[in-house]
């Protein structure tokens, strides 16, 4: 099926009908080319776009001011709309049940405010072992919070001995053996140093099945895998988007909220004035009346400037598709894991799961000794990549602007750094 070679590559690059939109990207150079750029599970590149984006916006915060709100391009007061269509594509929802707001593990907070609620009987959360730090923060200082040692409250769900990713078997058998203990269930949807896909439908279903609310953080599988969220009876999601949505560093986030609760107005939330019924915001009335839809958990006016980025990503990943994307990832990455284990041999280790299925746009790869001298020489020559302690390199061929002659390119470099 793959072959080693630049032919091989640049004959299915020629052949890739989303190959144009790599140009609508900056690159990093190095030596006056283009660097091997395999971090966009970390930081996406700067769409060429975003900078017309925002420019349109200071010319309308400057020739109209306050009246920007109402008469900009993109009129501000209802700019978080925008993103209703395009968010609920990408994973798997309804347009009210998403909306583009706050960071990451802010959202995850005031989602855990919503649907986590301890009983005496009814409090213990579960989650994958080897969390993202953010989100193992948030759940601890969450739980204190509310009067509970997370020691013993939280559930750390741990791969077999000798085994690098869970089993989704032993993810499910966690949740029936918490039971009617368990309040909540909070997993990532692609796990951050593996790379490994939850079956985030299976888990859902577990959850439910004992009496658990399930919510997901989809930093690494948002724009990454298909989803289904609503489908997939979710109750709850927040992700960032500056991974491979490509919205800038520290870009705007986004949450989920299944109608069930979204369009509920008892459903507990933290009220802003933004989250307020749109057609009353500004009679300033006492009394929060929640707006329809996941907007109601928004708790200020909009960040427009940082949000214009997120559109022009947004616009070119519309145009893209997720369906289109998600064929071409599982190519990108199967042509990585031929040449990793062609120009590698027995030094690395790949501990991201072989089948497509069960993997995103990501390697992660074991490297038995001098693991960090390669990492260094990779970086030295123009291949950005990432490492995660105690001896793995992160490789993210991102479908939207990577090349299969980028993957060749990696696989030459990775043979003399070895």
């Amino acid at each position: 099926m793959y072959i080693n070679s630049l032919e091989f590559a640049r004959v299915h690059d020629d052949a890739d009908p989303l190959q144009h939109f790599r140009h609508c990207f900056h690159f990093p150079q190095h030596n006056d080319r283009d660097v091997v750029y395999f971090t966009g599970n970390s930081l996406g590149l700067q769409p060429k776009s975003v900078r017309s984006m925002i420019d349109q916006t200071l010319s309308d915060w400057a020739t109209l001011g306050v009246e920007g709100h109402f008469h900009a391009q993109h009129p501000w007061w209802q700019y978080h709309t925008l993103f209703e269509e395009p968010l609920a594509r990408i994973v798997g929802a309804k347009p009210h049940e998403v909306v583009a707001m706050n960071a990451l593990t802010v959202n995850l907070h005031l989602l855990m405010m919503s649907f986590y609620h301890p009983t005496p009987t009814r409090n213990k959360v579960l989650c994958e072992a080897g969390a993202f730090p953010s989100d193992q923060y948030a759940l601890e200082t969450h739980l204190r919070l509310r009067g509970i040692n997370p020691d013993e409250a939280i559930i750390e769900v741990a791969p077999r001995t000798g085994e690098h990713t869970l089993r989704t078997d032993d993810i499910c058998a966690a949740i029936r053996e918490a039971g009617q203990e368990l309040a909540l269930v909070m997993f990532s949807g692609v796990q951050y140093y593996t790379g490994q896909v939850f079956d985030m439908k299976a888990i859902a279903y577990a959850a439910h099945q004992v009496g658990a609310v399930v919510g997901f953080d989809l930093a690494h599988a948002v724009g990454n895998v298909p989803l289904a969220l609503h489908d997939w009876n979710v109750d709850f999601a927040a992700w960032c988007s500056y991974k491979y949505l490509n919205s800038g560093p520290g870009g705007i986030a986004g949450a989920y909220i299944h109608e069930k609760h979204a369009l509920n107005r008892s459903t507990p939330r933290f009220a802003g004035w933004w989250g307020n019924e749109e057609s009353e915001r500004f009679q300033m009335k006492k009394g929060f009346r929640a707006a329809e839809g996941a907007k109601s958990w928004q708790m200020s006016n909009a960040p427009i400037l940082i949000m214009a980025a997120h559109k022009a990503a947004l616009d070119i990943f519309d145009e893209a598709g997720m369906e289109r994307l998600r064929t071409k990832s599982e190519h990108l990455t199967g042509f990585l894991e031929f040449i990793v284990k062609d120009s590698a041999k027995e030094r690395i280790e790949i501990i991201t799961p072989s089948n497509a299925a069960e993997r995103g746009a990501q390697l992660s790869m074991f490297v038995h000794g001098g693991g960090r001298a390669v990492f260094d020489s990779l970086m030295a020559n123009g291949v950005i990549v990432d490492w995660r302690e105690p001896n793995v390199i992160r490789a993210a061929p991102a479908p939207l602007y990577n090349s299969y002659e980028d993957v060749w390119r990696f696989g030459e470099h990775l043979r003399n750094a070895l």
